[in-house]
Parts: structure tokens; sequence; C-alpha cells
């Protein structure tokens, strides 16, 4: 045999002590069901445990007057390494009753195992091998393999609570010595408790049958459940498909009823245009005899002011009185120009209104679809009335070169002018009350139109979410029909393997009748064996002729001997045949014992 590592061999023992106390003391921890003090023995052989573990392979370091050999260096640089060890490291410092580095080693053990965190600090330590060299020597516990499993092992250790009293404690004098009596067991401890293992399997079994029995049912009884639901669900989609389909027919007929009443908003609306068609041309009419007045009016002021330039021969000794008039008639002449200015504004006003009559009526247009006609004419209104406005503009530029001529007019003239101002003022603001009503028409038109356009978009939407609820419909009722389908053919399916095993099961009974006869043949074969036991088999020289025929052996007629007759036949005669289960051919038997036939060599076969 090969010759262990002692070291090797040494952390195998530290491990396996590790592990038998930490089992034995979480076990006796849980069934002991309270906290644990310090003078419980599974916990005190477990620090001794431990503190075995972290000697192993430990540096000695020289001082000044010993050598000394301690774990609580390496325990010390855990506070460099996790933070959260600086409150263990400073309370064991401070403890009064600790002189001995390996009492403070202890302290600090059993601390962390009450702040459940001694598997956490001793991973950091691990982890830092470069460091723990200062320490341990190369083939120690904590440098190999072995300490990281006992890591591994201490968090188990987090299901106990522990309550121990360090301050009063003699840590620095206590003797380390594992107790294995407390590991040793008997063979009926053993035997008892391999039954009880025994036993625990068979139960664990048994509830694992059940709750697979349990789930299955569940899952059954679930299906079962959700195929009654999807039948509910399928047969209230059908109720509420027709439901739908009734609403869109109501819808439909809304619809229609709102399209009729769209045409006859459409009806009144032509009517109101052709009634302001007629309101325009009477005012056309009214302005035309208006302005034929204006011109009678003109040629009046034009013969007076012939007059007036007759007289002013006449008057030439009233200068001064014509200069005081003269600044009279200038002041005058600014103010129609004031009026003049105002009036032309208020047709710039007027031909934005035209503008904007024109956008709706242009709006109207692409709305309806209707009324062209009516456009068409308005249009040619509008532009026959900006003629005219533009002829009006000829004449007022040409009153005011008159006015300039007439600069030494009477006051007769002045008050004429003042007079068809007036006259001119009343009929601006009969034409803006007119055009102001129009507007409200318009309005009034734009808001019906609103109102409609709202109840059609609401119609819209309506009908959109009728569609998407009937793709919905159709959808679920899609995939219902797919999972009949699934469970029609699952159930074919079902149907197929059924058959499947009743075949086999036909060809495993004809195969077992078979193989009973084979075997009752076998048995009659060995009877047959048994009793002519003890005859002598014929030479090869003296068996020249089959027994059966009589005739002599030869190439095409070979030896066939039976094993318990001793009789010599050729391969003419032993025609009978029997299959055997063993062997792929059938085998050839006697004609008299029915044993197996075995072909012989004789001397003139090879």
């Amino acid at each position: 045999l090969a010759v262990k590592d002692p070291t090797a061999v040494e952390r195998a023992n530290l491990l396996n002590m590790a592990k038998l106390s930490i089992k034995g003391l979480i076990e006796s921890a849980l069934s002991f069901g309270r906290t644990l003090d310090s003078d419980y023995p599974p916990l005190q052989q477990f620090f001794v445990v431990m503190e075995h573990c972290l000697k192993h392979g430990l540096k000695v370091r020289k001082s000044f007057l010993s050598y000394n050999k301690t774990i609580w260096g390496p325990l010390e640089l855990v506070e460099k390494l996790y933070p959260e060890a600086e409150e263990i490291a400073a309370s064991v410092r401070d403890l009064p009753g600790l002189k001995t580095p390996l009492g403070r080693a202890r302290a600090w053990l059993r601390l962390a195992l009450m702040q459940k965190k001694m598997a956490d600090y001793l991973r950091c330590l691990i982890i830092q091998r470069d460091l723990l060299s200062e320490f341990y020597e190369y083939h120690a516990l904590m440098m190999e393999e072995e300490g990281a499993v006992i890591v591994g092992l201490l968090v188990g250790l987090n299901v106990i609570d522990a309550n121990l009293c360090v301050k009063g404690e003699d840590l620095d004098s206590q003797v380390g010595v594992i107790d294995f009596s407390m590991y040793l067991k008997s063979d009926d401890d053993i035997g008892g408790k391999e039954r009880n293992v025994q036993i625990a399997a068979i139960l664990d079994q048994k509830n694992y049958v059940e709750e697979l029995n349990r789930q299955l049912n569940s899952t059954v009884s679930s299906l079962h459940a959700r195929v009654d639901s999807l039948e509910k669900s399928n047969t209230k989609l059908i109720e509420e498909l027709a439901i739908a389909k009734n609403n869109i027919i109501k819808l439909q007929e809304e619809n229609h009823q709102l399209r009729s009443e769209n045409t006859l908003i459409l009806m009144k609306t032509q009517h109101h245009l052709e009634a302001t068609k007629v309101d325009v041309e009477a005012e056309l009419q009214t302005y035309k005899h208006s302005r034929q007045g204006l011109d009678e009016m003109y040629n009046e002021a034009r013969r007076q002011l012939r007059e007036e330039s007759q007289l002013r021969q006449d008057m030439e000794n009233e200068l001064v009185v014509q200069v005081s008039m003269k600044h009279e008639i200038e002041l005058a002449m600014k103010l129609l120009e004031k009026d003049i200015h105002e009036k032309q504004d208020a047709l710039i006003g007027l031909r934005q209104q035209l503008d904007e009559v024109k956008a709706i009526n242009m709006e109207m247009y692409q709305k309806l679809q209707v009324s062209e006609d009516a456009m068409k004419e308005k249009n040619e209104i509008i532009g026959r009335l900006e003629d005219k406005t533009n002829q009006i503009n000829a004449t007022m530029k040409q009153l005011e070169q008159r006015l300039q001529q007439a600069e030494k007019a009477q006051m007769e003239a002045e008050a004429e002018d003042e007079k068809l101002k007036q006259e001119y003022v009343n009929k601006s603001e009969s034409l803006q009350k007119e055009f102001s009503q129009k507007e409200k028409q318009l309005l009034q038109l734009e808001t019906d139109l609103k109102i409609e356009k709202e109840w059609r978009q609401t119609l819209e939407d309506d009908l959109q979410k009728e569609k998407e609820t009937v793709s919905h419909l159709r959808i679920e009722t899609q995939e219902i029909i797919n999972l009949k389908k699934e469970f029609l053919k699952l159930q074919e399916k079902n149907k197929q393997l059924k058959r499947v095993c009743q075949d086999q099961e036909a060809a495993l009974q004809e195969l077992a009748s078979k193989l009973s006869e084979s075997k009752l043949k076998i048995e009659d074969i060995k009877e047959a064996n048994k009793a002519l036991q003890g005859q002598v088999w014929l030479k090869d020289k003296e068996a020249t002729h089959c027994k059966l025929c009589e005739k002599e052996f030869s190439l095409s007629k070979r030896k066939h001997h039976c094993r318990n007759c001793g009789e010599i036949f050729c391969n003419a005669c032993s025609d009978n045949e029997l299959p055997l289960p063993s062997s792929p051919k059938p085998v050839r038997v006697c004609d008299s014992c029915h044993a197996i036939l075995i072909q012989r060599c004789s001397s003139n076969v090879p």
C-alpha cells in the first residue's frame, strides 16, 4: 500500500471531527429547543474542535522570552478585512479577565457564534491566503480545501441561538481535549437508525406518490373546470355576438335616420342661401337707385359750381369775406378727408368680411358638395360688388379732385355736402347691420355642422369599438375550436395507444402459448432421452446403410445419429424438425425417440 501524507490525514481527521461536532450540535440544539448556554457539552466540544482546526499548521513566532504559537494573530486580521468585525475585536480587547492571546481567540469565537457571523468572518480570512501564509504553513488546514469545507459547514450554525457569558469565564486556563465518547454509537443504535431511515424513506416515497396523485387529480379537475368555463364562455360569446349584431342593426338604422336628417339640414341651408341671394339682389337694386340719386346730386352740384364761378367775377369786392370763407372751407375739406379715410377703412373691413364669407363658402362647398352653383353665383355677386366698390373709389377720387377745385364754394354747398355725408353714414350703418345678420346666420350654420361632425365621430367610434369586440370574440372562438381539435387529436392518440397495447398483449399471449408448447415438447424429449439412456452408439465403420430406407450413405446422404437410441439415419429420412427458442433454425428429431439428431462425419464424408 502507498504511504499517505500525514498532514493530509490530519486534515481529513479534523474535517471529519468538525462535521461530527457541527452535526451533533445542530441536532442536539434542535431537540433541546432553547437557547444554548456556555455549559452545554456539545457546544464546548465544538469550540475545542474549532480551536484544533485553527491551530493546525500554525507557524511558531519568536518572542523575547519564548516561542509563541497562538490563533489570535490570524483572527485579529479579520477586523481589517471585514469592517463589521471591529466591534468584536474591540470588545475582546476590553475584557478585563483575559490575559493570554489564546483566551482572546476563544472569546472571539464565542462572540462570533452569538452574532451568527462566524462563517462570514472565516470566509473572508480564507480568501486572503497571501495574508494567511504569514501565520500558517502551506500544508495547514486553513490553507487547503478542507478549510473552505469547514466554513461551508459553519453556515448551518446560523439556526442556533446561543447566549454565552464571556466576561466572567476563565478562558485562559481551559484545556482543549476532544471527548470522542459523544460521537461513538452502539450497533443497536445504528440498526435502529437504519430501520428508521428506511421507514422514513418509504414514508417519504408514499407521501410523494400521494402528493403526485393529488396533483394529478387537481390538474384533472382544473382541466375539467377549464373545459366547463370555456364552454360557458363560448355560449356567452355566442349570446354577446347576437346582441352585438342586434346593436349593429340598430346603429345602422340610426345612421340612416341621421343621414336623412343631414339631408334635411342641407335642404334648409340651401333655402337659407337662396333667401340670402334674394336679399343681396334687393340690396343691389337699392344701391343702384341710391347711385342714380347721387349722380343727380353731383350734376346739380356741378351746375351750382358753374353759377358760382360766374358770380365770382361779381364778388371781387368781398375778397376779405371770401378769405375767411376759404379758411373755413379748408377746415371742412380736412374733415371731409378724414371722413373719406374712415369710409376707406370701412370698405377694407367690408372686403375682409367678404373674404371671410368666401372662405366659409369654400368650406361649405367641401363639406356639403351640393351648393356649388350657389357659391358660383355668390362669387359673381361679390366680384360685381368689388367692381362697384372700385367704381365708387374712382368716383371718390373724382370727388376729391372736384372738391379741390371747389375751394371757393359757399356755405350752401357745405350744407349739401353734410347732408350727403349723413346719407352715406346711414347707408353704411344699414349695410353693416345686414352683414352682421349674415355673419350670425353663418355662425349658426357652422355650429350645426360641428354638432353633426361630433355625432358622426361618436358613431364611428362606437362602430370601431364594436368591430374590435367582434374581432376579439372571433379570436376567442377560434382558440376554443383549436382546443377542441387538440382534445380530439389526443383522444384519437389515446385510442391508437390502447389498440397498440391490446395488440401487444395479444402477441404476448400467443408467444406465451407457443413457449408453453415448446416447453412441453422439450420435457417430452427429455423424458424420452432418460428412457433411452444406456444404449450404445454404432460405430461409423459398421453403420453403412440407413435404417429406414436401407440405402448406402454418400455425399448426398449424410449420417444423422440419435444421441439417445443410437440409431443412424440419412438426411432424407430424418425430416422431422422442431423449432427451439434458443436456436434460430429448426432442429432435426429422431423418428423413434424424438431426440435431437447429430450429424456425424463418416469415412467417405469430409
